[in-house]
């Protein structure tokens, strides 16, 4: 038989240990460490600390930064689970050299250093623009939206809170009301202290409710409606994402396409993106401003951004600031040859959905055949709906046919074809025909236009691969799937946090001196 030597892994040994000799070049953590003590401004942090006379000595910031950024590489965001690191994890003890900051130590630092990140963003910043990383050519923004640590079911206006903390009050006096009817001794003591429970639970629940109710109002939206509040983060919104609804923040990032690094980042409690183009740009200018850049950075640079920042006010922001953007619209798609033939593989997810559902399947437009005079068109159950006249709608001539209300009253697929058979008496059908001569030429039509062209459609091509890596790189190789803090400007210090690690990262795989 094989004969194997012994070991043990629960054996433990002293060794000595030289922390600079644990930091090796090539590393992450070695860049982090180089660029801090070397490369970096931390002087605005001084200004947190009034102790040079009186008062004990504090942690260093240059040691809580590097042991708090190497961990966000790590996906580690808990401030107690870093410290920990701190105590046991032999980098975390190089990095830190030992001092074990304590865990509170960590949190205050991260909570309440939102102007410093902000300065160490731009620091960071300089060093890839002094090393070539940021080509100025193109940026590409966009957003990424994550729950935060606040919880949609605190979601609501004012009456609908209102009417959940009455519901809450109503079911506590429906079991009180049951305990008195019966017998309590019959009654299993275990069930009884689960009820009483409960009773308390959902006391202090509507307790929450009531107190924030006397001392909060509702937000009020764009259209002056008030917008859903949150009792535990009020800046934070509820936003619809591929995983469902969330309550949460949306990370908003624009990037450089050269090596994706990050030129500015804020994360926004808003729920639509129309409104965060403009101060994404306003934000770009000055970071380059604040570098060292004398020109407009997007006098030269130009700007591509998805159909979810497309309004008529913002691409005529961008055209009369003379900014060359790219800007999709909602049916750009559509209008993309490659995308020909896609109506016919959704037309087949929506029936089955519909069927699903139990909602009613209508008969498409699609389903009209128009004749070759245009002075009918056929319905699915072959009835004639007659030319009516030609409208405009948005701007489009749209040709309109309606049909008979002999032939549709009696027609055994109103069900089919009507949203509502019991108060609509014909169907009616419209086939637009394109643009009308007579429609004001918008900005989305300029737009439209300048997008539609070959040169660019090429351009924004180039928009998937620039925008979506880094976040593809924050959320899964660095594991930020939601944030950790309450409130706007604590989640924005822990968005530009991560994103300073992205770019940190950038330096180190492609910086000179580094790569």
């Amino acid at each position: 038989m094989a004969k194997y030597k012994q070991y043990d892994y629960s054996q433990g040994k002293f060794i000595p240990i030289h922390f600079d000799k644990q930091i090796l070049p090539g590393t992450f953590e070695h860049t982090l460490h180089y660029l801090i003590d070397n490369e970096l401004d931390l002087s605005v942090f001084d200004l947190r600390y009034s102790n040079d006379e009186t008062g004990a000595p504090a942690y260093d910031p240059a040691i809580l930064l590097k042991i708090i950024l190497y961990a966000y590489s790590r996906g580690i965001t808990s401030s107690r689970k870093i410290a920990q690191c701190c105590e046991e994890n032999i980098v975390f003890m190089a990095l830190s050299a030992d001092t074990r900051p304590h865990f509170t130590t960590i949190a205050d630092f991260i909570s309440s250093a939102d102007q410093e990140i902000i300065r160490l963003f731009l620091e960071v910043l300089l060093c890839c623009d002094e090393m070539g990383l940021i080509g100025k050519e193109m940026f590409a923004v966009d957003g990424c939206k994550m729950p935060s640590n606040a919880s949609k079911e605190w979601s609501g206006t004012k009456e609908e809170l209102r009417h959940k903390k009455e519901k809450m009050e109503k079911a506590v006096r429906q079991i009180i009301k049951r305990h008195r009817e019966t017998d309590m001794k019959e009654k299993d003591k275990g069930t009884i202290e689960q009820e009483e429970k409960y009773i308390s639970t959902i006391k202090s629940k509507a307790k929450k409710i009531k107190e924030w109710l006397k001392d909060n109002d509702d937000k009020p939206g764009k259209t002056g409606k008030p917008v859903k509040s949150n009792i535990t983060d009020n800046e934070s919104a509820k936003m619809k994402t591929s995983h469902g609804v969330i309550q949460g923040y949306n990370g908003v990032a624009v990037v450089d396409d050269k090596h994706q690094v990050i030129v500015h980042a804020e994360a926004f409690g808003a729920a639509q993106e129309h409104d965060l183009l403009q101060p994404m740009i306003e934000g770009t200018r000055g970071n380059f401003k604040e570098i060292g850049s004398e020109m407009d950075v997007f006098e030269k640079a130009k700007l591509v951004a998805d159909s979810g920042y497309h309004t008529e006010g913002n691409i005529q922001m961008v055209m009369e600031e003379g900014i060359d953007a790219y800007i999709a619209d909602t049916q750009f798609r559509k209008r993309d040859p490659r995308f020909a033939e896609v109506d016919k593989y959704k037309e087949r997810a929506r029936k089955e959905q519909r069927e699903f559902n139990g909602t009613k399947l209508l008969y498409h437009p699609r389903e009209f055949r128009i004749t070759d005079d245009k002075k009918y068109c056929i319905c699915p159950e072959g009835k004639r709906l007659y030319y009516k006249a030609t409208v405009l709608i948005n701007g489009y001539k749209a040709m309109k046919f309606h049909g008979r209300k002999t032939d549709c009253r009696v027609c055994e697929a109103r069900e089919k074809c009507l949203k509502h058979p019991d108060r609509t008496e014909a169907r009616q059908v419209a086939f637009f025909q394109g643009r009308s001569e007579k429609a004001p030429y918008t900005f989305t039509q300029r737009m439209k236009q300048k997008i539609d062209s070959i040169k660019g459609r090429l351009i924004y091509n180039r928009r998937l691969g620039t925008a979506e890596p880094p976040f593809a790189h924050i959320r899964s190789t660095m594991g930020l799937d939601r944030f950790s803090l309450r409130g706007k400007k604590k989640v924005g210090t822990q968005w530009r946090l991560y994103c300073i690690v992205h770019n940190l990262i950038k330096i180190h795989r492609y910086g000179e001196g580094f790569a």
